[in-house]
């Protein structure tokens, strides 16, 4: 497990009531959270912001709970190159990390109308350094910013997404019409 983000703790005297209520986060999260202590200090490491937060949330339940004197610093994460933690936020914003992890942060979706289409597009594009992706008759092609997004959209007639590593799409319409229209 990376332990890119912690929430460091400092229990003082309280320190061993505290840590071990707090090893079962370490239990009920599995892998996710590993739980530390050095001292009157406990550090719970977490892979991912979002689970030191959700981290963070409990050990602040649990000295309510046990009206603990602790001190709970906010999400702190390790800057590699500097070689110490900050709890200072990121400056790279969420398009920056959509490119890093190798995924286009905004997409273009067209409905060319027809496969033929669709293909002769995606060969345009192509040549024009972009990636589509084909779909029967329509193409997805990621962009690196919305202003991207947004020109490319006004080129092709398309529509503007957010993309990423996972797009949710819905169908409108009956729910029920592989049951023949039921409930309509």
């Amino acid at each position: 497990m990376a332990d890119d983000f912690r929430i460091h703790v400092s229990a003082g005297d309280e320190v061993q009531p505290l840590y071990d209520r707090l090893l079962e986060i370490e239990e009920h999260e599995g892998s996710r959270i590993a739980v530390s202590h050095d001292g009157g200090d406990i550090f719970l490491y977490a892979s991912t912001a979002a689970d030191a937060q959700r981290a963070g949330e409990v050990v602040h339940a649990i000295v309510r709970e046990q009206n603990a004197d602790a001190t709970i610093s906010p999400v702190e994460r390790w800057l590699e190159d500097e070689e110490h933690w900050d709890d200072e936020p990121n400056d790279e914003d969420w398009e920056d990390v959509e490119l890093d992890e190798g995924y286009a942060p905004w997409e273009v979706r067209v409905d060319t109308g027809s496969r033929r289409a669709a293909n002769a597009l995606a060969d345009q594009l192509e040549g024009e350094g972009y990636r589509p992706v084909r779909r029967w008759s329509y193409l997805i092609v990621g962009t690196a910013s919305r202003e991207d997004a947004d020109a490319l959209a006004a080129r092709l007639h398309g529509k503007v997404e957010p993309g990423g590593e996972l797009v949710w799409e819905t169908r409108p319409g009956n729910p029920f019409i592989i049951f023949g229209g039921l409930g309509q």
